[in-house]
C-alpha cells in the first residue's frame, strides 16, 4: 500500500475499453465529462480514475467494492438504472471513491453512499446516491483500526 502513496501516474496509455463517459460529471466536478481507469497490477484492488475535460486532469483512487467491502449491496433507483440503460445487475460496474486521510493508508475511507455506477456495455456512468444510503457511510473505514479495537476490548 505504501507504493500507492508514492506513485501517482503522471501519464499513461489508456486502452479505449477503460474510458468512461460521465455526461453529468461527478459531484463537485461537473466540467469533467470523461474518465479513464488505470489498472496497476501491484496496486489492486485500488484503481486510478483520471478525470478529463476540465481545466486540468484530476485523479482519484477508486475501488470496485466486491470482495473488498463485505456486505455492501447498493441499490439504485429505477430511474437511475433506466437513465444508464442498466437492465440487469451484471451490467453495472460500481466504483467507490477512496480518501486517504493524512496520507496514512490505515486511515483510508471509502464513499459507499455515492458510488459511480457505469453501464459496462455503453461505458456511460453517473455518480449517484444509492436508494439504501441509510445503511452505509460516506466515510467507511477500509482498514480496521486495531489500536481502537484493542482499547475498546480492554476498557
Amino acid at each position: 500500500m505504501k507504493v500507492l502513496l508514492e506513485i501517482v501516474p503522471e501519464s499513461y496509455d489508456i486502452p479505449f475499453a477503460n474510458e468512461i463517459i460521465l455526461p453529468q460529471g461527478l459531484i463537485g466536478f461537473a466540467a469533467y465529462k470523461r474518465a479513464d481507469l488505470l489498472y496497476v497490477s501491484d496496486q489492486l484492488p485500488f484503481l486510478w480514475m483520471k478525470l478529463t475535460g476540465g481545466p486540468e486532469a484530476i485523479q482519484f483512487i477508486v475501488i470496485e467494492p466486491g470482495g473488498v467491502v463485505g456486505g455492501y449491496d447498493p441499490e439504485i433507483f429505477d430511474s437511475d438504472a433506466e437513465h444508464l440503460g442498466i437492465k440487469e445487475p451484471s451490467e453495472a460496474m460500481v466504483l467507490n471513491i477512496v480518501t486517504l486521510l493524512h496520507q496514512q493508508p490505515v486511515e483510508a475511507t471509502v464513499n459507499l453512499v455515492g458510488p459511480i455506477v457505469v453501464n459496462r456495455r455503453t461505458r456511460i456512468g453517473r455518480q449517484l446516491v444509492i436508494s439504501n444510503y441509510s445503511r452505509y457511510s460516506a466515510h467507511h473505514s477500509l482498514v480496521e483500526n486495531t489500536r481502537a479495537a484493542l482499547c475498546a476490548r480492554t476498557a
